[in-house]
């Protein structure tokens, strides 16, 4: 049999005394913890013991002894031997280590049913003249060393696999002892400098890791979250007014990315202001992800907010955009007039090219003379705009998407009734193609079915045929040049708003631990033989694999409401093709 024992690296060089751990339950293996320095009261110590389960809810017993000999304290192995009496276990651990050496010596004294202490089961302390075939049948121990700080602040994450009956296995050992140090916090309070009558070494035996920054600004939350829960409340109930549920507001506010994020951010700071403290490190991790990506969020915006005010640049924005409007305007007529032509070459349909270029070019001169009316209100709309800054980077890209979409309002028009027109005469050919073979379209059974059609119905349906196939290449010609525009535009606004989901759901904060202090988050452990001296037994460094960078993102991206692509690309050419209308980006809703 293998005994493991995972042993602290800050107890190597601790005091005589006793060991203090946990028995991993379903395997042969032990967690040291701490170590009690002599002298002691035992009884102190099982009062000590019990208020320690009490307040971590591990299983804390007293393992056994561990002895560092100094001068004056010849008999201290014996004596703590002799406390196995006194604690009994199943098994009892007499762990000492010599001076000027590496290695640990162990033996395990294992007890009878009437609760002596038997012979010990195995001793590592191999002397010269001992027969091999002997060392076979003794009990091997192999000491695991950890460090307590790492392994406590570590969260272990599982492998991923397909099986569902993962979930439904025990714990593995591994995972029980990363466990065990991590509930046994309470253990750990004590240090040199508490008057109490027991000393121990451990992780913070030399007084307590904390931060005056960090406690302060917990106190200085609770208020904080009061009064931000307050506020929420508030805006939850001015929004839940019934004039706001009206359909034209609520169409608005949800085609509006501005609304859209507004709306995100107000969860994002429910869920920061609860007052419920995470109940596990998932939550923990969700929250703390949502504040940094928020403060991120600000800072940039707060940014982008003082180079927009400085230097008299919202002037310099609203003096270009007339112009520019006023140039896209331009070229879309040259454009319109370059399609009523002869477009590189090609026989069109004279009465119908006259009759769509005449109605676009009507359109653009309606939108010319809305800009021109609104140009004395640009450079004040963007200065209020501009204030949205200081909610976050995203307010101001969510802003911007929206007056994209305003300011190419025309060219969604242009493509919309291109698209329709185009959509008609291709459903339109379809179905008199159809006919012309014989056959019709059967609604109820959503099939294809031959049909007898008499002479006046098969003449009427092959002249409407041949007069839309010959007024197609012009409807499609103008169905592409507009398609491509509202692609363009599409593509930017899909830009602005990838990356206001970057912004929202990144997890900044599971990246700085993994960059930082990438032991917090573990994917496994890796061991490397720290010691292997004669007469000692073997000596394992247990080491902490970080998490990957891919692994990270997956497990601790923030679910948004943000865009994402609504068809494959098959379907997106396919509904090109037939001229149905696409919105490649839409926002995430909870049914979805």
């Amino acid at each position: 049999m293998v005994l493991k024992i995972f042993f602290p690296q800050c107890c190597n060089r601790a005091d005589s005394g006793l060991l203090v751990g946990r028995w991993i339950s379903g395997h042969d293996s032990a967690v040291v913890l701490a170590v009690i320095h002599y002298p002691f009261i035992p009884g102190q110590v099982k009062q000590y013991i019990q208020q320690m389960q009490a307040q971590s809810g591990v299983e804390l017993s007293v393992l056994g002894s561990w002895s560092l000999p100094k001068e004056g304290q010849e008999g201290m192995e014996s004596f703590l031997r002799d406390l196995s009496t006194i604690f009994p276990q199943k098994c009892w651990l007499q762990i000492s280590r010599q001076m000027g050496k590496m290695g640990f010596t162990c033996q395990v004294l294992s007890r009878d049913q009437s609760g002596e202490a038997a012979q010990p089961e195995a001793k590592k302390k191999n002397e010269e003249g001992e027969d091999e075939g002997d060392r076979e049948d003794e009990e091997k121990v192999i000491f695991v060393h950890y460090e307590q700080r790492k392994v406590m602040l570590s969260q272990l994450h599982p492998i991923e696999s397909g099986d569902p009956d993962d979930k439904a296995e025990p714990q593995s050992e591994l995972k029980q002892v990363f466990q065990t140090v991590a509930s046994s916090q309470p253990l750990f309070f004590l240090d040199k400098y508490d008057d109490a009558p027991l000393k121990s070494t451990h992780w913070q035996s030399e007084g307590r890791e904390a931060s005056i920054i960090v406690e302060l600004l917990k106190q200085a939350s609770v208020p904080l979250c009061l009064l931000v829960h307050w506020l929420l409340s508030m805006w939850t109930w001015i929004c839940d007014i019934r004039i706001f549920s009206l359909f034209p507001l609520r169409f608005l506010s949800s085609k509006l990315s501005t609304c859209v994020q507004l709306s995100y951010r107000t969860e994002h700071m429910r869920t920061l202001s609860s007052p419920k403290a995470a109940a596990n490190h998932t939550e923990f991790m969700r929250k703390a992800n949502i504040l940094v990506s928020f403060l991120v969020d600000v800072a940039l915006g707060v940014l982008l907010m003082s180079w927009l005010y400085r230097d008299d640049h919202i002037a310099m924005l609203a003096n270009t955009l007339v112009p520019a409007a006023d140039h896209v305007a331009k070229e879309l007529e040259e454009l319109l007039q370059w399609l009523m032509g002869a477009p590189a070459g090609l026989k069109m349909n004279r009465a119908l090219d006259q009759v769509l270029g005449r109605f676009f070019l009507y359109h653009i001169h309606l939108w010319i003379s809305y800009i021109h009316l609104m140009s004395p209100f640009i450079e004040g709309i963007l200065w209020y705009g501009g204030l949205s800054a200081c909610l976050g980077l995203t307010f101001a890209l969510s802003l911007l998407s929206d007056m994209v979409a305003l300011l190419t309002f025309h060219i969604y028009c242009f493509y919309v009734y291109g698209a329709r027109l185009y959509c008609l005469k291709i459903y339109g050919l379809s179905s008199l193609w159809r006919l012309f073979r014989g056959k019709k379209w059967n609604v109820l059974r959503q099939r294809v079915d031959s049909c007898s059609y008499d002479l006046d119905q098969l003449f009427i349906g092959t002249l409407l045929l041949t007069i839309l196939l010959f007024l197609l290449p012009t409807t499609a010609l103008y169905y592409l040049v507009f398609t491509l525009l509202r692609l363009v535009v599409v593509l930017f606004q899909g830009v602005l708003h990838l990356s206001v989901d970057f912004i929202n759901s990144f997890p900044l904060f599971a990246m700085g631990l993994r960059v930082c202090r990438s032991y917090r988050l573990a994917e496994g452990v890796k061991f490397r033989v720290l010691c292997e001296e004669p007469g000692t037994a073997l000596h394992l460094l247990m080491e902490i694999n970080p998490l990957k960078c891919s692994t990270v993102l997956q497990t601790y991206r923030t679910p948004t409401y943000s865009c994402y692509p609504r068809d494959s690309w098959t379907a997106l050419v396919k509904k090109l093709f037939v001229g149905e209308l696409i919105y490649p980006w839409r926002h995430k809703t909870h049914q979805d």
